[in-house]
Formats: structure tokens, sequence, C-alpha cells
């Protein structure tokens, strides 16, 4: 059989932005030339690395296809001496999610995605058309089978039909949107389990970095033929990972006849003069515990959203309350203290205890504070209403209006200076509408909106593992929204431990009432909280963007009529 065929593979894990084509050209090119550095013979890019993911509608421009195809011919002409693996929109017959073959100077060959995900926050069958067969390319004599992302999330084919076909190596680039946890899971329980039915080592190459309410977090790897951890990139940061793969060498009566593979190119590389010393290839820890892994997610979601959308600067409402202070952390640490601006804006409701937890937050932070007192606007309201409003007591009107003017004077900050608005409120309020419309709900990116309130202050917690930097006084106090004398938020909402319970079953695993019940939910809490989630639809509709951390986030996730008689 002779010597064990090897091969020096580049994972370029890169951070590209939707429809920055020049921009993303750039990031692909300088990968590609700092692979070729390295020794390595064959670099991989993401998923759609060229056009950023998910493009959209964006797919639907003829010229924005022309545009990426022209892009990816200017990018073929770099690949001298090196084969580079790039995801890109291909216009052709009809729209694919393809990987392109570059090497020697063109496009030696494409690979069409077969299996497009139609589930969660994916709508591909949209877009593209499935590719019919599996792809191969033969690289001085090595067979190495190409794959798109979801291509390799079930056994069988295109993964089967490769392993017949003879590769020794399965490469797969992927744009894989992050939830708690899902890193491992395609590590172990995904690419695992393909290793585990093909004996063949396969290779991941992810996307990183923010897109809207999406995360990509990287953590690219290879995986040998037995399952062994080979390599592996960081969570949530640009990285080239370098790895020397031994590839599986098949007898050619094992590789089979009539396989649905496709060779895709025959690439025949010019011999190196010296071969690369080997190196020990680097494998990336783990973030661990589960909120530092959460934490870097909402980083990285808030930092390229800011920096994706130009923006410089961003403001947001200080109250003393655990969720403002948790996205106050999150935003100095994402974007720099010098960068955030927090305004604290007392009413008569608002105790002398949580405003001197704000501003002592805000010291800690270092971002600056600005003093808003909005009791006089208040009182004009109040004088201005009260003809219209005579004979009505006091409601939940006056409550709203404190808010709505707080998130005037947010966005007039926004207007007049070009900051962007973090919005403060956490899942288990969204997700019973316990916010106010054009209040502190208005804003353009919600941090928070996928943390549950008991999460909230577990990330609380971790951030302050080595420093008190959230006040304890902040983690002890009841939470309140502080909108009226005395108000705590267990007057009207079941305790957060039996809130964020319900609601995971409610609205993450679609369990209806009889199913919450059965386990042990007190029935009265559980009946409280489905309606008020299926009564809050409206308002989640008109809430801004933001990070998407579990398995079933409000928005692409969960998809409801607001007009809607069924209950339970």
């Amino acid at each position: 059989m002779g010597d064990t065929p090897r091969l020096r593979l580049a994972l370029c894990q890169v951070n590209p932005t939707v429809g920055a084509i020049a921009a993303n050209q750039a990031l692909v090119a300088r990968g590609i030339a700092a692979a070729r550095e390295a020794g390595a013979e064959l670099v991989l890019f993401g998923e759609l690395a060229l056009s950023g993911y998910p493009p959209e509608d964006l797919l639907y421009k003829e010229h924005f296809l022309r545009d990426c195809r022209a892009a990816l011919e200017r990018l073929a002409s770099d690949t001298d001496g090196i084969v580079a693996i790039v995801g890109f929109p291909e216009r052709a017959d009809r729209v694919y999610n393809a990987a392109a073959v570059l090497s020697g100077g063109c496009i030696a060959g494409i690979y069409r995605k077969i299996h497009l995900p139609n589930y969660g926050v994916f709508d591909e069958r949209r877009y593209f058309a499935p590719g019919v067969s599996a792809g191969v390319i033969e690289l001085d004599g090595r067979r190495i089978g190409l794959t798109v992302c979801e291509d390799i999330w079930l056994p069988g084919s295109p993964c089967s039909d490769l392993a017949r076909a003879g590769a020794g190596l399965i490469v797969n680039i992927s744009a894989s949107p992050y939830h708690a946890g899902k890193g491992l899971q395609r590590e172990v329980d995904v690419v695992g389990a393909r290793v585990s039915e093909t004996a063949i080592p396969y290779a991941f190459c992810a996307l990183v970095g923010g897109q809207d309410e999406l995360v990509f977090d990287g953590h690219s790897f290879v995986l040998d033929r037995d399952g062994t951890l080979l390599a592996r990139a960081a969570q949530f940061s640009e990285e080239m990972l370098i790895c020397d793969v031994e590839l599986a060498a098949l007898q050619q009566e094992e590789a089979g006849e009539g396989a649905a593979v496709e060779l895709l190119a025959r690439v025949e590389l010019p011999a190196p003069s010296a071969p690369p010393a080997r190196g020990t290839p680097r494998i990336a820890p783990l973030l661990e515990p589960r909120e530092a892994e959460i934490y870097a997610a909402l980083e990285c979601g808030l930092g390229d959203y800011v920096r994706k959308n130009g923006f410089r600067h961003v403001v947001l409402g200080l109250s003393g309350g655990i969720d403002s202070a948790l996205v106050a952390a999150i935003a100095t640490d994402a974007l720099g203290a010098d960068q955030v601006t927090a305004a604290v804006m007392p009413s008569a409701f608002s105790s002398p205890e949580t405003q001197n937890d704000a501003r002592s937050l805000a010291a800690s932070l270092g971002a600056d504070v600005l003093e808003l007192e909005i009791d006089p606007l208040m009182a004009d309201y109040a004088a201005l209403l009260a003809a219209a409003f005579a004979g009505r007591e006091p409601d939940i009107t006056e409550e709203n209006l404190q808010a709505r003017i707080r998130g005037n004077l947010l966005m007039a900050l926004s207007n007049k200076f070009g900051w962007l608005v973090l919005t403060t409120g956490n899942k288990s309020e969204m997700s019973v509408g316990y916010s106010t419309l054009y209040g502190d709900s208005a804003g353009g990116f919600a941090v928070i909106k996928d943390v549950e309130k008991t999460l909230v202050y577990a990330l609380a917690r971790w951030r302050n593992r080595s420093e008190v930097l959230i006040p304890l006084s902040i983690l002890e106090r009841p939470p309140s929204a502080e909108l009226r004398h005395g108000q705590r938020d267990q007057d009207s909402l079941p305790p957060y431990e039996v809130l964020d319970t319900i609601l995971r079953g409610y609205v993450e695993q679609n369990a209806g009432r009889d199913a919450l019940t059965a386990v042990g939910l007190p029935e009265d809490a559980v009946d409280l909280v489905i309606g008020l989630v299926d009564r809050a639809e409206y308002k989640r509709r008109q809430a801004p963007p933001g990070i998407k951390l579990t398995e079933l986030a409000f928005g692409r996730d969960r998809r409801m009529p607001i007009t809607n008689g069924y209950r339970g």
C-alpha cells in the first residue's frame, strides 16, 4: 500500500459581513495567502463566506449574484500552488448554495449543497435548489469529499456515498448559527457520529461572528478516523487552524462502483522545495462554564452588530436593576467603556438605593453617565391630560408614560449623536409582555432578548467572579419595574423560577397546558402565563432584533399569528 497519504490542511475561520462582497473577498484572499505561507495544500472557508450568511432576499438580485461570481473569479487568480474551497451563491440554471474549488488560477469545480434546512432560522428552500450528487476532488491522487453544513447532520448520503467512492477525508464548510452548547453538539454528536459511520477523518470549517440576531461561534475542528480530536479553533474569534491529517487509505475495491458521486476536479500541485515541518496542532479549550460561553456569544453578537452597522457608540437606560446592569457590563466588555453612555432617568418611584446602584455600576464600568430627571416631564404630561382623564384614577397608563418618556429621551440622544440604543428587556419579560411599547422596548438592539430572567442572574454572578462589578445589592434586591410605589415583579407574575420553567415548556418545547400541569407546575400559574404569552405576540413583533441563544428564540425561530383564537 505504500506510505499512508497525508495532507496539510488550513481551516480559515473568518467573520464575513453579509453583502460586503469586496471586503469578504479581501478576507478570503488574506486567508489563502496565509495558508500558502504555512505550507497548506488545501484551505477551507465557511459556507457562503463570499456573500456572508444568510444573504436572504439579496439572493433575488441578479446583480448581487453576478458580483459574487466576479469576486470568486478574482479570488481564483490567487490560488497558484494551493487549493481553496470557498462558499458562495452560484447562479446557474437555478441558484445553489455552493462550494467552489479554486486552484491554478481558475475555478476548477463547484459542489452544490444537497440538504437544504428549512426549520428554525433556516429557509434555504426559499432561495436555493438542492444539489443532486456528492462531490470529490482528487488532490495529487488523494480523494477528498466535499460537503456543506447540513449535508453532514444526518446519516447516509452524501457522506456514505463519499465513503464508498474512496474519499480519504471529508471536509465540511459551514455557517451553523449558535445556541448554547451547540459547538460541542456538532463536534461530538454530529461529526463524531459521521466518523463512526464511515471511519474517515472529517474537517469542519465554520464561520464566526455576529449577523443581526444570529451568532456564529466558529469552533472549527478536525477529527481523526477513530474520532480523536486532532485540532480545534477558538470559539467566537477569527483564526486560521493548521492541521496535518492522515487520510484514510481505502483499497480500490472498497471505493465501490456506481456511487452517486461526481469527480469535481483533479488537481496536481507542484512539489514543495522542502516539506513543511510538522507542528503540534492547536486544540483550543472550550469556554466553561456554560455562562462563560453564553456571555462570549453576547459580546460577539453585540460587538459585530455595532461595528458592522457603522455605529461608534451605544446608549442605554441604567435603572439600578439586574437587566440593565448586565447589558451595561456586556456593552463595556464588547465595545470599551469609552463607547458606552448610561442614562440615569429617575422618577418619583425610583428608590434612592436603585439610583445609587446605577451610578456605582457606571463608575465601576467607566461608562459616561447622563442624569435626566423625568419628574418635570411627568408633571407636564399629567397637566396636559388632566381634562381628558378627569374622573379616572391613575393606573397602568401613568406607569407606561414613565417608560415612554424614558424611551423618547434615549431616542433623542440616538438621533442627536448617532448612538445605538440598547434595550434591556429579557426573554421572560418579552414572553409575557412585561414591557412597554415605545418605552423600555424602544431601541435598536435587544442584547438579552433571548436570556431568561434566571439566566440573567447567573450571568451577572459569573461576571462578578473575579471582581464585584455589579453591586451585590442589585443581585439581592427583589426585581421591580419601579413604576409605582412598592411595586414588585411577583405582584403580577409567578416567581421567576416557576415562570421560566413554564416558558421553556410552552415557548421552546411547544408543550400545552395538560403537559405542563402534568409535571407538577401550578395550574393557576400555567393558565396565567399561557394567556400572557399569547396576548403579547403583537408586542414581540415590534421589538428590535436581539441575539439568539436558545434553540427557539422569538423572531425567526418562532412565528405565531397575532390574531389567534387558539389557547393552550
